[in-house]
């Protein structure tokens, strides 16, 4: 934004200094000796002026960084195509304000002559020029947004546009922050802002383009001024503090310079700060450079600014990168005695983790001005020994930490036990890593080389492969990473290790990782006659290398409803169970009729979560067809069935006999018929299913045990 702005001395409209301008003829200037002989009385010092107002630019030419707002406005200028209305946008200290003050003064400059016209290059002796640059002419009216953003203060500016200026060619409003103007004042500046006197020009600033609306951009040529980059901000400083004779170390300055984050205002009440901090003299008196000078030195600067000295971060961040807890504690002690914030540490730690990962990506970032030798060296070594996985890693996690850091009661505290968290996690695999070595068979010695798990294999480096994936899954900081990478590991070691479902109630889904024998899938025990009797239990089964399991797919509707009593959320479940009645089911086919009270997205919510678990496109649909009883109604049935059978049955009669008033409370199934009371025959009167019933049976005439 700033350029070599001259010194403060200004010369009157012929030429001359302003102080001969003022006194012609040589007399004493004010504060010189009364008497031949008497001292001169002490003149009154001048009061001080800040670097960015000292040199704040004057013309076009001095703006640094903003060359398509220079070019075109300059065009304009020469080809007289000035537009009436501007907005000029940017964060804050890039030159907005600076920028409407230089095209006020450009377009009313008279020249040394006052015959002048509109110039890109305005004199900065005429009177305009003069007037302008000192905010006290009449024809060119600022006004803060920010303070006057009602309907009213618009009015005013709607009343004035009507007269001609006093003593310009344009009269020119500079509206700043205008984005805080209300919705009225804006709608009350549109008819005005569109169609405006020839006179007039309008000049808006803001730092919140979004804000305005858009009827308001419609009407203004905009210009979007950029940040400025950190070299051009070292070039910039460098000139101002020659220009001061000031010498600062060149590590201090490019550490304001990053400081600044692209604002030259910024970086100039910084370099204000340091050169008073350091008591550090100008040697500029008058716009005439002084003898000696001062010098800042880069400690003086890394305590102004309350961070870190960058060469200690770099040990921090080796020391966790190697594993080091004690000596990465120690850096952590050297920065809190140091009074470092941990909120700094952490903000330069994840700039170290992003100056890396940018690095690895673009290698002349290293290269860049203004960046240390020390951080070009230890830096390309840094990056090269880390991979971006680890950086990523590290960088998701150190903004977890920086929430942490701020919200905790003991910052300190907080900041060390982020550090410990990332050197145990550097320990770990990244999950690609790890998912890469388990699809290749989870070590050598766990599974043969046909891809099978041996016989009596130890489970326990499947088991650690599995808790290593899933320790570095969370230190990834991903939630939706974890529980895919998760799911996912059985999967990549085969058959051994089937994939467990997460309990009925929308709980996270789990998976464990075991070598271990075959077992047929958990849908498939509700189905006897799809076990293949001919392969003995305890073969191992051969899967062939790089083939994906096949999930199980239900081979019958009851084993269906099965899947969605393991899988399936309560209310799901309790819809398919008792508002579906089936037409039609073949694996990847299902028509049914659904009861009056089933939801309407029954059939969706069915296909959604069968293709999910079983890894194939299914086919569900409503059918007109009456259908087969729905799940419950079976259940219903064959529990009427069993107390008919139960009542029926030759020795519950005899009972039922013997106390009159009985009743039977419950029928229980047991699991096998050997189970059955012996002589009571339960066991070889049992339906097919071979499920053996025992009946409860109770009543007010049962005699009690103890009776006789």
């Amino acid at each position: 934004m700033i350029g070599p702005a001259m010194a403060d001395s200004k010369p009157s409209p012929d030429g001359t200094p302003e102080s001969a301008a003022e006194n012609p003829e040589g007399a004493p200037p004010e504060g010189g000796p009364l008497l031949p002989g008497m001292p001169a009385p002490a003149r009154k010092p001048e009061p001080y002026r800040v670097l960015a107002r000292k040199y704040r630019p004057q013309t076009f030419k001095d703006l640094v960084g903003q060359e398509a707002l220079v070019r075109t406005l300059t065009n304009a200028l020469t080809s007289g195509r000035m537009h009436h209305a501007f907005i000029l946008t940017g964060v804050r200290g890039v030159g907005k304000t600076t920028s409407a003050r230089i095209v006020a003064r450009a377009l009313n400059c008279t020249g040394p002559d006052g015959k002048g016209g509109p110039t890109p290059e305005p004199c900065g002796v005429c009177d305009n020029c003069r007037t302008i640059a000192e905010d006290r002419n009449v024809d060119v009216i600022e006004m803060d947004a920010a303070s006057r953003t009602g309907i009213d203060d618009i009015r005013e500016i709607i009343d004035g546009v009507r007269y001609a200026p006093v003593s310009t060619r344009f009269k020119v409003y500079i509206i700043d922050e205008v984005h805080m103007l209300s919705k009225q004042a804006f709608n009350g500046l549109l008819k005005t802002l569109e169609e405006p006197p020839p006179h007039v020009k309008f000049i808006f600033a803001t730092t919140e383009i979004r804000k305005v609306p858009v009827t308001v951009l419609s009407r203004c040529q905009r210009f979007d001024l950029r940040r400025l980059d950190v070299s051009e901000l070292i070039a910039l400083f460098g000139r101002i503090l020659a220009a001061e004779g000031v010498t600062v170390a060149p590590e201090a300055v490019a550490l304001i310079a990053r400081a600044a984050d692209g604002s030259a205002r910024d970086g100039l009440s910084l370099l204000d700060q340091a050169i008073a901090q350091s008591g550090a003299q100008s040697g500029v008196q008058g716009g005439v450079q002084g003898e000696g000078g001062s010098a800042i030195d880069l400690q003086a600067v890394q305590a102004m600014l309350g961070q870190a000295d960058r060469a200690v971060i770099f040990d921090l961040a080796e020391a966790i990168f190697a594993g080091e807890a004690k000596a990465a504690l120690g850096v952590l002690d050297r920065l809190h005695e140091g009074a470092s914030e941990p909120a700094q540490v952490i903000e330069d730690l994840l700039d170290l983790v992003h100056l890396l990962t940018r690095s690895k990506l673009v290698p002349d970032m290293l290269s860049a001005p203004g960046l240390p030798e020390f951080e070009r060296t230890r830096g390309k070594a840094l990056a090269e020994a880390l991979s971006l996985p680890v950086l990523t890693r590290a960088w998701q996690m150190l903004l977890k930490g920086a929430g942490e850091v701020a919200s905790a009661p003991r910052p300190e505290m907080a900041l060390e036990m982020v550090v410990i968290r990332l050197i145990h996690a550097g320990m770990l695999p990244t999950p690609g890593d790890m998912l890469k070595k388990l699809q290749e068979g989870v070590g050598d010695d766990a599974r043969p080389a046909g891809g099978t798990a041996a016989s009596g294999a130890s489970p326990s480096g499947a088991q650690s492969g599995a808790r290593s994936g899933a320790q570095s899954g969370l230190a990834s900081g991903s939630s939706s990473g974890q529980a895919r990478a998760a799911a996912d590991l059985p999967q990549a070691v085969g058959a051994g290790a089937p994939a467990h479902a997460a309990p009925r109630g929308g709980g996270a889904a789990r998976a464990r990782l075991a070598v271990v024998e075959p077992a047929a899938p958990e849908v498939a025990e509700t189905a006897p006659e799809s076990r293949t009797m001919a392969t003995p239990r305890n073969a191992p089964e051969i899967v062939p290398e790089n083939t994906p399991p096949a999930k199980p797919v239900p081979p019958s509707f009851e084993a269906m409803v099965a899947l969605f009593e393991q899988r399936a959320d309560g209310l799901l479940f309790n819809h398919v169970f008792a508002d579906l009645h089936p037409v039609r089911y073949e694996p990847g086919r299902l028509e049914f009729r659904p009861s009056e009270r089933a939801p309407r997205d029954l059939a969706p919510r069915i296909a959604r979560h069968l293709e999910e678990w079983t890894g194939r496109r299914w086919m569900v649909s409503v059918s007109g067809e009456a259908g087969e009883p729905t799940m419950r109604q079976r259940e219903e049935s064959a529990q009427a069935k069993s107390r008919a059978e139960a009542e029926n049955h030759p020795l519950v009669r005899r009972i039922m006999a013997a106390f009159p008033g009985a009743t039977i409370q419950a029928i229980r199934r047991l699991d096998a018929a050997d189970n059955a009371p012996p002589g009571t025959g339960l066991g070889r009167e049992q339906p097919l299913d071979s499920a053996a019933g025992e009946a409860d049976i109770g009543g007010d005439d049962m005699p009690d045990e103890d009776d006789d």
